[in-house]
């Protein structure tokens, strides 16, 4: 379990940071900031499928 929570605090770190960045694309044109959005949602899908694979293997314990 303590790894589970670890990753949940990982993906809400990362997610986060990907707002921000969304954000600073959105709202003040920072092209920089929205590749670092773009790159951040693609670490965010594997994270969660990596979550998702954990969360199963651990409910069947």
């Amino acid at each position: 379990m303590d790894k589970l929570i670890k990753q949940v605090e990982q993906i809400v770190n990362s997610y986060n940071t990907m707002i921000e960045d969304a954000n600073a694309q959105c709202l003040k044109g920072n092209k920089a900031a929205g590749t670092r959005a773009r790159k951040a949602s693609l670490d965010l899908e594997k994270m969660l499928k990596e979550f998702r694979k954990q969360s199963i293997e651990a409910s069947k314990k």
